[in-house]
């Protein structure tokens, strides 16, 4: 079980020690108002949970800053990094609610909590997170096209534009070290939701 509210006083820990960008102190607000902190990261995928969201938000920091600092040293932007790692999946704000099944345990049937997706802002994934971001923040170019594309080939849209997100890989270096960070945090940090 997932300590909620620990994780939240370390998520904006991490923000307020490292963001100094105009917009910061309201886009946590926002996030506060929002069940950012209590919902799942996924329905079913990765830590699909109460406070599965803000847990992987914090595990994608730690692998980006590692990541980072492997690849570039001493020389890294600290607040790009807790930026990008921090609020990446904010596109999942009030798009998850619980709903009831029923499942078959030891011949008998039980009913079992269970997350279905129910988009406020269909807006898409990570195109969505920099349009909230930016609603309160400016991002720079770098940072909107990390988020942007942290899905890599998981996106849908890369399904139909695998050139665009591989260019994107191409000219914002970042975006790649991103989109790792994700991937390892979901696959190798994070239980799934049936184990």
């Amino acid at each position: 079980m997932l300590n909620i509210q620990e994780n939240k006083e370390e998520f904006m820990r991490i923000a307020r020690e490292n963001i100094k960008r105009e917009g910061i102190e309201e886009l946590l607000k926002f996030l506060e108002s929002t069940d950012f902190f209590t919902a799942p990261a996924s329905t079913r995928f990765h830590l699909a949970e109460p406070g599965g969201l803000c847990q992987h938000s914090l595990n994608v920091y730690d692998r980006l800053l590692r990541l980072c600092v492997e690849e570039y040293g001493e020389e890294i932007n600290e607040e790009s990094v807790a930026i990008c790692g921090l609020f990446h999946d904010v596109c999942k704000c009030c798009y998850y609610k619980e709903s009831k099944r029923n499942v078959k345990e030891n011949g008998t049937w039980v009913e079992k909590p269970f997350y279905t997706v129910d988009d406020q802002l269909p807006y898409g994934h990570g195109e969505k997170s920099v349009y909230i971001i930016n609603g309160y923040m400016r991002l720079t170019r770098e940072e909107a096209m990390a988020i942007n594309w942290h899905m890599g080939g998981f996106d849908a849209r890369a399904q139909a534009a695998s050139a665009t997100y591989a260019e994107a890989y191409h000219k914002f270096p970042f975006a790649v070290l991103m989109h790792i960070a994700d991937l390892e945090a979901s696959y190798l940090d994070e239980p799934r939701g049936d184990e």
